[in-house]
């Protein structure tokens, strides 16, 4: 085998994870398994999408190396095959911010105009929570939060907010996080707790990017 061919060879297989990542629906289901394992069924409920086009989408993705999968009598069980992939997702969010004006102005219409405030650090986050000075809020769905959360987080989901404010120490600022840097979450609970007069701010990541960088969790 030649050098160019060997390259070309080398290159197309490069070309496979780049090809199950090129499909919005599959970066979506990829974000909801780094929140934890997932059968089919629950995919398609959070997603949107029918259990067949997420059966296909997810096969896909196995195919590609990204997702595993074990089933459990008739129901099969997805997760990401190693925190390698949140990094990739992470890198791929990095460079579209930095390279597309489109992704810019969507944050800047949908998103920050929720929440403008700079968000926390992970490990200044890590250090006041060991310190007792504010309250971590998951607002990912129970599931999500069950599978595994930041130490001591209290998971409220963003549906039940509303209702639960009362749950809440009024006399501690509220840092809210959800799946990742750009879920609309925590962009969501913080504008509500701010109209209650609650100080809240944001995680700067998400569950994923905190337990990547091998910070503890629990669950």
């Amino acid at each position: 085998m030649s050098s160019i061919n060997f390259k070309h060879d080398l290159f197309a297989q490069f070309a496979r994870v780049a090809k199950a990542l090129a499909n919005a629906n599959r970066l979506q289901l990829l974000e909801f398994l780094a929140q934890g394992e997932r059968s089919v069924d629950a995919l398609a409920k959070v997603s949107g999408l029918s259990v067949a086009n997420t059966s296909q989408h997810l096969q896909q993705l196995r195919q590609s190396g990204l997702v595993a999968s074990r089933r459990q009598g008739v129901t099969i069980f997805y997760r990401l095959c190693d925190d390698d992939v949140v990094a990739l997702l992470g890198m791929l969010r990095r460079v579209a911010e930095q390279r597309l004006a489109e992704v810019d102005r969507l944050v800047t219409s949908y998103l920050t105009v929720k929440d403008s405030l700079e968000p926390i650090a992970a490990r200044e986050l890590l250090t006041r929570a060991r310190e007792g000075l504010v309250t971590v809020l998951d607002v990912r769905p129970a599931e999500e939060y069950s599978a595994g959360h930041l130490p001591g987080a209290v998971n409220i989901p963003l549906d039940e907010l509303e209702r639960r404010f009362e749950d809440l120490d009024r006399g501690q600022e509220v840092v809210a996080y959800c799946r990742g840097p750009h879920c609309v979450l925590a962009f969501e609970a913080v504008a509500q707790l701010r109209e209650r007069g609650l100080r809240a701010r944001r995680l700067e990541s998400g569950f994923p990017e905190w337990k990547q960088a091998g910070l503890p969790v629990e669950g």
